[in-house]
């Protein structure tokens, strides 16, 4: 029988998004700004300058602009595995017995493996453009570090990858195609840097977390001449670069006539969801549309349903700006046994705010529960999905089920941001049975979150 909307939807290459959205143009209430731990006054282009690209800075700090022109450079980037498909789950809709029709944004078709390179070659772009000799960053699961030793490779950089330790172990292919494009890849903590050496002490035997590996990477920045720090999540201009996907997924509803119902993103720092999700939240913002948009993080490292909404720092080491944000405490350090990336202590500022003003809904879900739903959806879709998008699915299949269960038949859209193929050992664990959950006490969050800053 033939179907009226085809398995891949995708756009043609001239419908490729050439602007980037930023949804703070249209927020009424603005995300609190970054602020100078110091004297505790708001950060300016010029304090920002020896850490990020100058212009960076500037879509950093801009709440203004609506949308930003992709360079043209970018726009050509692009153009090698943009725009993605927007997939309809056919065979998982079968599988579950469900009236929903579920679709999933698939970021996985480069050699990067995730929607990262979307962001880390704007990144890489900028410090060419500003005559730099190199850039620093962290990664978690080592998506990001793939991504950005991919870009700077395109653009004849130095990349420093500080990669947090545990995965550092557990992902040495991931490791290796980072080394393959170039990049210097140390495990977090490290005894390289002056932080590194003070956490080693303090947290002896840490298998690390992102908190630390951005102190390390901002020390590395600032110790070196010629270079600059890039991140691969949190930031506003992080979440302005990755609206591409949200862009693209939008134009590609138009196109066939699909209302989104229900949207969900996995959430750690923020990039996944943001980028998928704030181009729809402008819609509900500018009073044009309604949408159920869900973020989906771990129970083992849950910002938004367990942190706080306040000053924190972004890292480990206490020595970047304080950002206002749904956070656990820069101290926090999830277990070793969680496997799924989305290791962050805190969120996205803008996504923080707008979970704040009830523009979203945020639900945990533990490991284990992630992993069955990867499996179920690689067997019937034919893709293994990365951990951390594997949350969105776990959500997806539960928003059809609950279809099932009333009979209506709900558009639910995902975002699947990365493939799996650098996550084996995890899935070893899963598929051995000795994959576990951990939830972090009351307690434990409790005294994390007692050495916040005190910011009125």
């Amino acid at each position: 029988m033939e179907q009226k909307i085809p398995y891949k939807i995708y756009l043609a290459e001239n419908e490729i998004p050439t602007q980037w959205y930023n949804v703070r143009a249209d927020m009424k209430v603005k995300p609190a700004p970054l602020i100078n731990p110091a004297t505790l006054k708001p950060l300016t282009e010029a304090d920002l300058a020896p850490i990020f690209c100058n212009e960076l800075n500037k879509q950093e700090l801009d709440n203004d602009t609506r949308y930003f022109d992709i360079p043209k450079e970018i726009v050509d980037f692009y153009k090698m595995y943009r725009p993605s498909p927007l997939v309809r789950a056919y065979f998982l809709e079968e599988a579950l017995g469900t009236p929903a029709h579920i679709y999933y944004k698939f970021e996985g078709n480069n050699t990067s493996g995730s929607h990262k390179l979307n962001s880390a070659i704007a990144q890489a772009y900028y410090a060419k453009k500003q005559g730099l000799k190199g850039v620093t960053t962290e990664t978690g699961a080592g998506q990001w570090g793939t991504a950005l030793s991919m870009a700077c490779s395109y653009f004849g950089l130095d990349c420093q990858v500080y990669m947090v330790k545990c995965s550092y172990e557990q992902k040495p292919f991931r490791r290796e195609v980072m080394r393959t494009y170039g990049a210097k890849i140390t495990p977090s903590p490290s005894d390289t840097t002056n932080v590194g050496r003070k956490i080693l002490a303090e947290f002896p035997g840490t298998t690390g977390s992102l908190g630390c590996a951005i102190s390390e990477a901002v020390e590395s920045a600032l110790s070196q001449e010629g270079y600059r720090y890039v991140l691969g999540s949190v930031l506003n201009q992080v979440l302005l670069h990755q609206t591409i996907i949200g862009l693209e997924t939008q134009a590609a509803c138009k196109k066939y006539d699909i209302k989104p119902d229900i949207i969900i993103g996995c959430a750690g720092g923020g990039s996944n969801l943001g980028g998928l999700a704030t181009p729809f939240i402008g819609e509900m913002l500018r009073g044009e549309a309604e949408y159920k948009v869900i973020a989906v993080e771990p129970a083992s490292c849950p910002s938004f349903t367990r942190g706080k909404f306040a000053y924190d720092f972004c890292d480990t080491g206490m020595i970047c700006p304080l950002a206002k944000m749904y956070t656990l405490g820069s101290q926090f350090i999830p277990s070793a046994s969680h496997a799924g990336g989305l290791r962050f202590h805190g969120m996205s500022t803008v996504l923080s705010q707008l979970y704040h003003d009830g523009l979203f809904e945020a639900r945990s879900v533990e490991q284990t529960e992630v992993f069955e739903a990867a499996v179920q959806f690689a067997r019937v879709e034919g893709i293994l999905p990365a951990p951390e998008s594997s949350h969105a699915i776990r959500a997806a299949i539960d928003e059809a089920l609950k279809c099932k269960e009333t009979g209506e038949a709900k558009n639910i859209v995902f975002g699947l941001t990365g493939t799996g193929y650098f996550d084996l050992y995890a899935y070893q664990k899963f598929n051995d049975g000795t994959m576990g959950d951990y939830i972090p006490t009351d307690a434990e969050i409790a005294e994390s979150l007692a050495k916040l800053p005190k910011v009125e």
